[in-house]
């Protein structure tokens, strides 16, 4: 076939696929019956159904801020002409200063709430955004900033959304960066992550974009502005008068306690309360990843741990700050939280005439922290066999308090627990008191008591040498 023949063969098949295109079949055509060669073979109509895109979910409308752009002009005017005066100055004037705005920009809408506006106005000048209502709320125990668009408080023990919103992720990191600034913290895409804490010593952690797929998040847990007493605890139910009167004895005679708990039992508070019946005689070194202890004493020095700069150097873990406080002649060692290497260097301290020491750490019972414990002095770097370790362990602690946060929100201390020595290779624990559970109410309240176990520890002695002198009562059930 010549080349003239292949173009026009070419085109003569692109008209007809054109042509196809152009006219769709519907029902294919009947066979031609003019042609004898065809057979007549009746071929069944079929129909072609129209293809039809499935509908869309509609989504939700984010939340509005109804005066947004009146908002940012009054930011931008405060900056411009009222940036060198006090933040108390310029709240007091915010009358006059809308006033001055709506003046430059009449084609804003008008003002359908002026208490809210200067209300909003008031937190994110003078406090930490739309969320500082809640953190001036007695009644909500965290605060939860799942993006801009969704806040949670918890409230007695249960999580409730709230009605809060930001205006967007820019207004959460502006909040953000004011809570992180004061204390030399950074968070931006290069460090995502940032523990921190309010100036009353609440607790603050944030993640953002990119590892927070949904905008920035933060979790503040707050913390009383009065700190808790054992008597509040009590009143709490978290435990019984006889519980209270053997942890205050057990703290007296300089017995080595360690708090163990899920993530928001109460460790801390339980922790700041055993700490206020440390002797004012007594020189107490805290360490802690971020200041939440608030004790009385007189003679108290806290460290805080420091995280790597922005060329990731200058890191200084609470192991470091363990060591070092060894050279500080502390009478007492509270430490916030052990969760890695740094047990080692504190069961050495407790082996070492650092008596009376304190700290927390995370399991499910007390049995699993003593394991916990032993993972975590492998995570120091040394080869030490499973028995030294063991030994270490029994030779250090002296009691384990367990807490936990029950199914209905409460918090109840269920285990105090005597370390007892080592068995062979096995630790013995022998519960002091604990929690039975009776059963659940009509409103999801679980029913059951806090009851010694009738054992008394082999430390009794030791604290009627102290001078320590515990009624024998409070280890035997009442009613028995």
């Amino acid at each position: 076939m010549s080349l003239l023949a292949k173009l026009q063969s070419k085109n003569h098949k692109e008209d007809n696929a054109a042509l196809s295109a152009a006219v769709p079949m519907t029902k294919l055509d009947a066979p031609d019956q003019t042609n004898p060669k065809v057979e007549s073979t009746a071929v069944p109509a079929i129909e072609v159904k129209k293809y039809s895109k499935p509908k869309e979910k509609m989504k939700a409308p984010a939340p509005v801020d109804e005066h947004k752009e009146l908002k940012n002009l009054i930011f931008k005017y405060i900056l411009k002409e009222r940036h060198e005066e006090d933040v108390e100055d310029i709240v007091t004037d915010l009358d006059a200063i809308i006033e001055e705005v709506l003046k430059e920009n009449e084609d804003l809408e008008k003002i359908s709430d002026f208490i809210k506006l200067k209300e909003d106005l008031t937190n994110d000048l003078t406090g930490y955004g739309p969320i500082n209502p809640l953190l001036l709320d007695d009644g909500v125990t965290e605060v939860m900033v799942n993006g801009p668009h969704k806040v949670y408080a918890e409230r007695s023990g249960r999580l409730e959304l709230t009605d809060v919103t930001f205006r967007d992720n820019d207004h959460v990191m502006a909040v953000l960066e004011k809570i992180v600034a004061p204390l030399g913290r950074r968070v931006d895409e290069s460090s995502p992550m940032v523990d921190a804490r309010l100036q009353d010593g609440s607790r603050v952690n944030a993640i953002i974009p990119p590892l927070a797929l949904g905008g920035p998040t933060i979790t503040i847990r707050k913390f009383s502005k009065d700190p808790f007493t054992i008597h509040d605890l009590i009143r709490f139910g978290t435990l019984t008068e006889e519980m209270a009167e053997f942890t205050k004895a057990c703290v007296e005679a300089k017995l080595n306690i360690f708090v163990s708990g899920g993530t928001g039992s109460g460790k801390t508070t339980t922790l700041n309360v055993l700490s206020s019946f440390i002797s004012n005689k007594d020189r107490i070194v805290t360490i802690e990843d971020a200041a939440e202890l608030q004790l009385g004493q007189e003679h108290v020095v806290s460290l805080e741990t420091r995280p790597p700069n922005i060329e990731g150097k200058g890191a200084i873990s609470i192991r470091d700050l363990v060591r070092n406080s060894l050279r500080m002649r502390p009478d007492r060692i509270v430490i916030g939280e052990v969760r890695s290497g740094e047990a080692l260097d504190m069961l050495q301290a407790m082996n070492t005439g650092h008596d009376g020491s304190l700290a927390t750490g995370h399991s499910n019972s007390p049995r699993d922290m003593v394991a916990r414990l032993e993972t975590m002095v492998l995570m120091a770097g040394m080869e030490l066999p499973v028995k030294a370790i063991r030994e270490q362990i029994a030779g250090a602690l002296d009691v384990i308090i367990q807490q936990s946060r029950l199914k209905d929100g409460t918090r109840r201390i269920t285990n105090i627990t005597e370390v007892q020595g080592l068995e062979g290779d096995i630790i013995v624990l022998q519960d002091i008191f604990t929690f039975k559970q009776f059963g659940v109410d009509e409103d999801g309240k679980i029913i059951g008591k806090l009851i010694p176990t009738g054992v008394r520890p082999k430390f009794y002695e030791r604290m009627e040498y102290e001078g320590i002198h515990l009624p024998a009562s409070i280890f035997i059930e009442k009613g028995e």
